[in-house]
């Protein structure tokens, strides 16, 4: 079983279990972002993690090996040379479906917005190596119907 269709069954059985990520993260032991980003197809789990995702999914092996494949991690745009910025964009490129997916779990169909918009960087000292810390503050856009 490829990434893409292990995706889409672990997908269609979140809608027909009413789970949210949150609910399956807990399921599993591990942060939202990460849960999601794994059953999306761009992390990938141990063999206890996805076994534990797929009983909770009700989901079999099948999908339990797919999660414990290492992905490809790509996506179609032109990649930025800096390495700051590289890295930035790599976070969006490797989380930007999570983020999209939890967004609108949480929201609703719309988007964050990058007018009504504020960014802190701050850094935390940490004994291990000092931490980069993004904090991105945007309001929430519901798409309209007319």
């Amino acid at each position: 079983m490829n990434k893409e269709l292990m995706t889409a069954r672990i997908l269609e059985a979140k809608v027909m279990k009413g789970l949210t990520w949150e609910h399956l993260a807990e399921a599993v032991g591990m942060s939202p972002v990460w849960t999601t980003s794994a059953c999306l197809g761009m992390n990938s789990m141990t063999e206890d993690k996805a076994f534990m995702l797929c009983e909770a999914l009700g989901l079999d092996k099948d999908v339990a090996q797919a999660l414990q494949v290492c992905p490809h991690k790509a996506w179609d745009n032109a990649v930025p040379q800096d390495p700051l910025v590289y890295r930035l964009y790599e976070v969006v490129g490797v989380y930007g479906d999570t983020l999209k997916a939890l967004i609108h779990e949480k929201f609703g169909d719309g988007i964050m917005s990058a007018i009504d918009f504020t960014m802190t960087v701050d850094k935390e000292e940490n004994p291990a190596g000092d931490r980069v810390v993004l904090t991105l503050n945007g309001k929430f856009l519901p798409y309209k119907a007319w």
